[in-house]
């Protein structure tokens, strides 16, 4: 990922307003996202953490205010997604599946691209492999080489490893803070766990109206991600994180 390193964006959000079915989602919502850092964004269900997701991605037009990058260039064609479901096409290989957005571009696929990203997520022996032969967890590190391919500065992950085993997520943590290093990311998830082992950032959603409230914890390792699961200091600021969504 070093050919995004210093021109990933911040993300800014300001006066953000959207409604959907009569239901204001938003309403003059504010907050920025640093560049080449990886955000988190905790909250609980239904508070519009993907909807904002969606905003950022250019897939939902607000009513009022808007989205820009930090850099005044477009968000438009800079912008990659991750979410909690693989999407995988079942009857593609496992480098087809990680070129298939050159495929839908109509551009030539970089099979050595490919091919060097499955390396690195640990999947060498799998390029020619269907989902169908593939763990949860081997699915998720091919759905993590395809947005990695795109090569795009910022990246959206929405839950992407909630649906995984402990030890799993674990380890998909730690190759995820290696391979978006350099990437302005923003991750949602529900697990004050996962927050505080990723977050270089950290915001809580919620309220009527919604905001955007950036947290400062006490962490041990400063921007170094991940943390260690069993650092005291991560376990303590775990405690405080489930406190705060409680009392939301």
């Amino acid at each position: 990922m070093a050919s995004v390193v210093g021109h990933a964006p911040a993300v800014m959000v300001r006066g953000l307003g959207l409604s959907m079915d009569g239901q204001c989602i938003f309403d003059n919502l504010d907050g920025t996202f640093p560049a080449a850092r990886l955000t988190v964004l905790l909250g609980g269900s239904g508070i519009g953490k993907t909807t904002l997701l969606r905003l950022v991605a250019g897939l939902i037009v607000p009513d009022t205010g808007g989205i820009s990058a930090g850099d005044g260039l477009p968000l438009s064609g800079r912008v990659g997604w991750m979410g909690q479901n693989d999407m995988l096409l079942p009857w593609a290989r496992v480098d087809d599946n990680v070129m298939l957005g050159s495929r839908l571009r109509g551009e030539p696929p970089d099979r050595a691209r490919a091919h060097d990203l499955l390396d690195q997520v640990g999947l060498s022996a799998s390029r020619t492999a269907l989902p169908s032969a593939l763990s949860g967890g081997m699915r998720q590190r091919v759905a993590l080489a395809r947005v990695l391919y795109e090569n795009r500065p910022v990246v959206l992950m929405d839950e992407p490893f909630s649906a995984l085993d402990s030890l799993t997520r674990l380890r998909m943590h730690e190759l995820a803070a290696r391979m978006l290093s350099g990437c302005t990311t923003i991750l949602i998830t529900h697990d004050p766990l996962e927050a505080c082992r990723m977050a270089q950032a950290l915001f809580m959603m919620g309220g009527a109206p919604v905001r955007l409230s950036p947290l400062s914890l006490p962490l041990s390792g400063g921007m170094d991600i991940p943390r260690a699961v069993d650092d005291p200091v991560l376990l303590s600021a775990q405690a405080d994180l489930w406190r705060r969504m409680l009392a939301s």
